[in-house]
């Protein structure tokens, strides 16, 4: 933990501050951290300063580093039914919760190339995000899983039935491949997009699929056979480079070479989605 005037790390446990004697202020039982700092540009990390009492979530696996008095726990959240909810939306069993007790500092990194988010959640302003998009987040914060409500999106649209929920009162921060493209969408506009790149929306934007239509476009338009459609109002954010495209360039370069038909390959992931429910 960093003073508040003058930046000089404390000392855990620390009431003033050694160089300036600025107060150090305690943190109320249940407050959340005030600053996060996302550092790095391709492979990033989000730095948060704990106060004594705060507390953070994450998903297992997710730790970079902590510094000061912080001890860690994991623990199934919920329960049996909590993790096994957690399981189907592409996440862990359990739980990793970093609480300090006398001041420190925790980070967490993304476990592929790409960008991080910070959402602030509002209670009743949920957002439904990627499977295995979740990062970490503060107390308040609950993940759990929604369902697609249309046949069509739930088999064709990338993500399968399921989605992440998140809501509650906190911050949250979530992950995806390549860069972030964001969008505030209007009452009734209407946006098309690949079906692997959409990262999260919020609850009120409709979410369906679309056929692509035209038998050259379908094969061989290297998009594959259905676009997502995404209406608002709300906000959605879009990803550059799902890793599911990452993943299987690499895979077609290293055993097929780079020649082929793209469009034969995106028929192709439209039906393993149709059998597997992934991207």
């Amino acid at each position: 933990m960093n003073c508040t005037q003058c930046g000089t790390v404390l000392a855990a446990g620390a009431r003033f501050c050694a160089s300036c004697g600025t107060p150090v202020a305690a943190a109320a039982p249940g407050s959340r951290p005030s600053e996060f700092h996302v550092i790095g540009d391709v492979m990033q990390a989000v730095v948060i300063p704990l106060q004594p009492g705060h507390e953070i979530q994450a998903e297992p696996g997710a730790l970079l580093y902590m510094a000061g008095d912080v001890e860690m726990d994991s623990n199934m959240k919920g329960g049996w039914l909590g993790g096994l909810k957690r399981m189907v939306a592409g996440e862990s069993l359990f739980m990793t919760r970093f609480r300090s007790r006398g001041g420190g500092q925790v980070a967490f990194a993304a476990p592929h190339p790409g960008k991080l988010k910070q959402i602030d959640l509002d209670p009743g302003r949920n957002w439904l995000c990627q499977r295995d998009s979740f990062l970490c987040a503060t107390e308040g914060v609950d993940i759990n899983i929604a369902f697609t409500k249309r046949l069509g999106a739930g088999f064709f649209g990338g993500e399968g039935f399921i989605l992440q929920r998140l809501s509650g009162d906190g911050t949250v921060f979530i992950h995806g491949g390549g860069n972030f493209v964001e969008f505030d969408l209007e009452p009734g506009q209407v946006l098309h997009v690949d079906t692997g790149c959409i990262v999260a929306f919020e609850e009120r934007v409709q979410y369906d699929i679309r056929f692509v239509g035209g038998f050259k476009n379908a094969l061989f338009g290297g998009e594959g056979l259905f676009l997502a459609t995404l209406q608002g109002p709300g906000k959605t954010t879009l990803q550059t480079l799902p890793f599911s495209r990452l993943a299987g360039r690499i895979i077609g370069t290293t055993r097929e070479g780079t020649g082929g038909v793209a469009g034969v390959g995106g028929t192709l992931r439209d039906l393993g989605n149709i059998f597997g429910g992934g991207e």
